[in-house]
């Protein structure tokens, strides 16, 4: 058991959104942005971190990241919105 994220990172303001899952969210994110995933991060270049929750286990992190893929992509922005209206990459702060 240990800390856990569900994750939205965007293409741009408005762009491609991808929502992932990692028990090392510093570390997932950096290989996004270096390209080392092949994905559909790396097709899309989907490399901005616009939003992030912390979970207490990687089991409740997979079923919300399964909850918000399912999810209609005005949810995702409102979600992202309400906490970085300007979708600014929030990278910086995990460091």
């Amino acid at each position: 058991m240990g800390k856990a994220f569900v994750y939205m990172l965007a293409s741009r303001r408005d762009g491609a959104i991808y929502v992932g899952v990692s028990s090392d969210i510093v570390k997932r994110i950096w290989e996004h942005k270096e390209n080392l995933i092949d994905s559909h991060t790396k097709k899309y270049d989907i490399k901005r971190l616009v939003y992030y929750e912390e979970h207490i286990s990687i089991e409740n992190a997979i079923l919300r990241e399964k909850q918000m893929k399912k999810w209609y992509r005005q949810w995702k922005v409102q979600l992202i919105e309400g906490i970085n209206p300007d979708w600014n990459d929030l990278y910086q702060e995990l460091l």
